[in-house]
């Protein structure tokens, strides 16, 4: 398997020195092909660019097999000039290697590992803190929790972090103590005091990391929400936070939270927002959530302004259109400024939907309607319901119908063609439908004549045919 090094050299090298191979063999070719004493033909280079020195800011090495670094020296002298390098799903192992490439990249910010077999537990680093690293990419390296602190400790700049597809059902780092039973005090037995010190052990104390800002964790099958508050804590200064295909089952915290529950809670820690003073921007989609509650918990985040909340159970069972469904989250949710990804919310979009909230719960029962209804009502007052005025023709209408010298008054269905009105009419007509010639004559306009309904596909309602009017039959000559 290849180093770095030899990655790089195949890319951005080998093409360089093939091709001046190339062309000197050429020249050699034709000169010995003409022979002595005669003429040689004279060739006309064009300079070209110098040969490549370093290689690109951007540096993509994505499955290409590499395994380790290479010769470090050789490394800073080609990245020198490197700001993101991509080595998604290749062989690295070695941290301390993976230190030592960025170490050796000394204008490098972005780093992308996932998918490298990283998983082996990180212990201390003995290189000096990168201050130079703001993002960094994790996705499927299935790296452990400590390890992770540990890497966080190491990476004092890091302003972005990807922990995506890694499985995690909890988050077993934390900035607080966890409560446990007092074991002087207790009168629990035993074996109930060493389960509940067990439990607490497996979650370990961190200091905060408060230069990150945007945490990706899409794709973890983590389902409560206190384990995500833990990374609210533990990123004290977070503004973006990624939790699509997540299966959460609701925003607040369980009844009983066997065993986890904080040393130095305060009255209001059970407070969904409590540890996200700074979120912006929150995706939740395909969440497992399925009650209009988390919408209303969602509200109170105090900087929330961009939010994603796409396929939730919720919306498969509300009995209303996609536009209906937008108008009741924008209601109940008065500070968010963009919903799934569309434009700004502007002033009339907001008062549309915060009036079409009202009128949607104004004719339920009492018990069903949430708090946000009265503050709503509060605002805009009493609203009267909308008149529902349908433009649509009627379907059937009474007309006279004249066949010779005979009249009768007949129901006709609009919504069929001139074609079916003629077979309807030969089971009182004596002529066939192919016989039949029929004329619409308007009662407000009889002075301008009968119009023939020439055309046998066309509806009966474009007519404008109202009730009273007459239609006349005559026979084909």
């Amino acid at each position: 398997m290849p180093s770095l090094l030899e990655a790089i050299e195949r890319k951005y090298f080998s093409d360089c020195d093939d091709n001046r191979e190339e062309e000197e063999a050429k020249d050699k070719d034709a000169d010995a092909a003409a022979g002595p004493g005669t003429n040689r033909l004279v060739s006309i280079f064009i300079p070209r660019l110098p040969p490549l020195q370093c290689v690109p800011e951007l540096l993509v090495l994505n499955d290409c097999d590499i395994d380790c670094a290479g010769d470090f020296e050789s490394i800073k002298d080609k990245c020198r000039r490197v700001r993101e390098l991509d080595l998604a799903q290749n062989k690295l192992q070695d941290w301390h290697e993976v230190f030592q490439i960025v170490e050796h990249m000394p204008r490098i910010e972005f780093l992308n590992l996932s998918k490298n077999n990283l998983s082996n537990p990180l212990t201390k680093l003995s290189a000096p803190p990168i201050t130079n690293l703001r993002g960094i990419v994790l996705n499927g390296t299935y790296l452990n929790w400590e390890s992770i602190d540990v890497l966080l400790e190491n990476l004092p700049v890091l302003e972005e972090l990807h922990l995506s597809l890694n499985d995690y059902k909890e988050v077993l780092i934390d900035t607080a103590e966890l409560a446990t039973a007092d074991l002087e005090n207790s009168d629990n037995c035993k074996c109930c005091d060493s389960k509940e010190s067990s439990h607490a052990k497996k979650y370990k104390k961190i200091s905060p990391h408060k230069a990150l800002r945007t945490l990706h964790f899409t794709g973890n099958p983590v389902e409560q929400w206190p384990e995500i508050c833990r990374l609210g804590r533990i990123f004290p200064c977070m503004e973006n936070l990624v939790l699509a295909d997540c299966p959460i089952r609701a925003i607040e915290f369980p009844e009983k939270l066997d065993n986890s529950t904080i040393t130095d809670a305060t009255d209001d820690d059970d407070l969904p927002q409590k540890h996200f003073p700074n979120l912006l921007f929150l995706n939740l989609s395909y969440a497992s959530i399925n009650t209009w509650d988390d919408i209303d918990r969602l509200a109170t985040f105090p900087k929330l302004k961009n939010l994603r909340v796409k396929n939730w159970p919720l919306w498969d069972r509300l009995e209303c259109t996609e536009h209906e469904r937008r108008q009741l989250l924008i209601a109940r949710l008065p500070n968010v400024a963009i919903l799934n990804g569309g434009g700004v919310i502007t002033p009339d979009e907001r008062e549309d939907a915060e009036r079409a909230f009202i009128r949607y719960y104004m004719d339920k029962p009492e018990s069903e309607r949430p708090k946000r209804y009265l503050d709503l009502v509060a605002k805009h007052g009493k609203l009267d319901p909308l008149v529902n005025i349908s433009l649509k023709p009627d379907k059937r209408v009474k007309i006279i119908l004249t066949y010779g010298d005979k009249s009768e008054s007949r129901h006709v269905d609009l919504y069929r063609t001139v074609a079916d009105l003629k077979v309807k009419l030969e089971k009182i007509i004596p002529l066939s439908a192919n016989k039949m010639r029929l004329y619409y004559l308007d009662q407000d306009y009889r002075e301008f004549g009968p119009e023939e309904m020439r055309y046998p596909n066309k509806l009966l309602y474009s007519y404008n045919i109202q009730a009273g009017d007459e239609i006349i039959v005559d026979e084909k000559k």
